[in-house]
């Protein structure tokens, strides 16, 4: 019997809006028990920093440039994250800590993804075993970095007893897909991120009103759709470069082109055109894998709640294709991705291999995530 583990996993997405926090229990290889889920918003303060300084870090010079401002950012966001540790009021003195930190760059072509989170100063603040850095190894062996869950998706799908082969669908600020196969003691994943979740939405939202997303996707669903624009923009992104990449940042896409529309037909047709490109990338990945032997496709992240997203999904999807909220499986939808770098912290400390060739195109499987203690 393998010994288990508590792990926190502290979670803030490319929303940049708040911290999720899950605390579990593991052996790190084929079980868990969720013992708390919970949400830390950020102040107003960290959220605006973090996105003043995401739309300035456009490429890798820029990580230089902004040097300062991205140490001081840095410091703020370890601070807010050390208050939730003592928030939470961890009993285990031997608890895991899964520290992803605040994604502000990524670029797979250039193997480069910074996250912001001082790990040794996370572990002085709390006393507590920091793992770190998740990315970077996989980085190191010919990966893009991302996307990182999978595994953790294998271990829900074989523990809740769901019909496989079964597809996962995140939609946090990136959309991203894992193909589960078989269950645990099989590496037979698929997974890589398909286009915008809820970035080019939120980014609109943000900057033509007070509100920071489009709530159940409500401004959306009372706009007029720009048919020309959504046409064009909708080309452009079928004539990209670089189409086999397996994970995206925030910034490789934008709102430009939806300059001059008001905030309810900018929200209707960003979001007709995320809802394009998730829809058709989805026919199109599971085609590849026999879909019709694919029972479901279950959806977690916080664009599950964007119910004008999800109709809109449908409707771009093959009609054999189904969508089903995980939170059907009584699994919260919020925590999958904190939970998830709980059990990678656990994995990492094991050095058990949580990238694989199959979902971010590293060499060979690999542990990842550096590890700090006082």
């Amino acid at each position: 019997m393998h010994k288990n583990y508590t792990s926190l996993g502290l979670m803030s997405g490319t929303s940049g809006d708040g911290v999720d926090t899950s605390i579990i229990k593991s052996n790190g290889i084929d079980q868990f028990d969720i013992i708390k889920d919970k949400y830390y918003e950020y102040d107003s303060r960290i959220f605006e920093e973090i996105h003043s300084i995401k739309e300035k870090i456009l490429k890798k010079s820029d990580l230089e440039k902004y040097h300062k401002d991205l140490l001081d950012l840095e410091r703020k966001i370890t601070i807010f994250h050390a208050k939730i540790v003592k928030d939470l009021k961890l009993s285990n003195a031997n608890i895991l800590i899964g520290f992803h930190g605040q994604t502000v760059y990524h670029n797979s072509n250039e193997k480069i993804s910074k996250q912001l989170g001082d790990g040794k100063l996370l572990s002085q603040l709390t006393q507590k075993k920091i793992i770190y850095n998740f990315r970077k190894n996989d980085l190191i062996h010919g990966g893009e970095g991302a996307p990182l869950a999978p595994i953790y998706h294998q271990l829900v799908a074989t523990q809740k007893n769901i019909s496989m082969p079964v597809c996962f669908l995140n939609i946090g600020g990136i959309a991203n897909i894992t193909i589960v196969k078989k269950g645990i003691g099989s590496y037979d994943l698929l997974s890589k991120d398909i286009g915008p979740g809820n970035c080019l939405i939120d980014n609109w939202v943000r900057k033509n009103s007070n509100e920071k997303f489009d709530a159940n996707g409500n401004l959306a669903s009372i706009g007029n759709i720009n048919e020309i624009i959504l046409e064009q923009a909708q080309e452009l992104y079928l004539n990209r470069i670089n189409k086999q990449k397996k994970s995206f940042d925030t910034n490789d896409f934008d709102i430009s082109f939806a300059r001059g529309l008001s905030l309810e037909d900018g929200a209707k047709t960003l979001t007709d055109f995320t809802a394009s490109i998730i829809g058709e990338e989805l026919s199109l990945s599971l085609s590849r894998n026999e879909s019709n032997k694919l029972n479901e496709i279950l959806v977690c992240g916080g664009g599950r709640k964007n119910l004008y997203l999800i109709n809109k999904i449908r409707e771009n999807l093959s009609s054999d294709l189904k969508l089903k909220s995980i939170d059907e499986y009584k699994i919260n939808g919020d925590f999958i991705e904190s939970q998830a770098f709980a059990f990678l912290a656990i994995r990492s400390f094991l050095n058990l291999p949580i990238s694989f060739p199959s979902t971010t195109g590293c060499k060979k499987p690999c542990s990842g995530g550096e590890i700090v203690e006082n």
